[in-house]
């Protein structure tokens, strides 16, 4: 979704990195990982991260994400926003700066 090169890759890890080298993310999976509850609830499994990601067309941006195997939230809190949960449930926004001059 980000575009970012993989730097490491080994049996559940993968580190990612921008192109311009500063720091990245890793990722680790996890045997019992349990889908977490969004919006959240007083039960269940509660995010445990949360990507935001700026994006310049909303539209264009879910489009892709849902071409890699996200799917969107039944519950969208605000417009220029779009909740996300990647293929294994983890939520993540795509959002829209909003114009300060506005």
């Amino acid at each position: 979704m980000l575009g970012w090169p993989v730097r490491k890759e080994e049996p559940g890890w993968v580190e990612i990195t921008p192109h311009h080298g500063t720091a990245g993310l890793s990722f680790q999976t996890e045997p019992r990982f349990t889908r977490p509850q969004w919006p959240t609830a007083s039960a269940g499994q509660q995010m445990m991260m949360h990507l935001d990601i700026e994006v310049d067309d909303l539209s264009s941006a879910a489009d892709r994400a849902l071409a890699l195997g996200a799917t969107p939230a039944d519950f969208q809190p605000q417009d220029g926003v779009r909740v996300m949960f990647d293929p294994v449930g983890h939520p993540f926004c795509l959002f829209v700066r909003a114009d300060p001059d506005a």
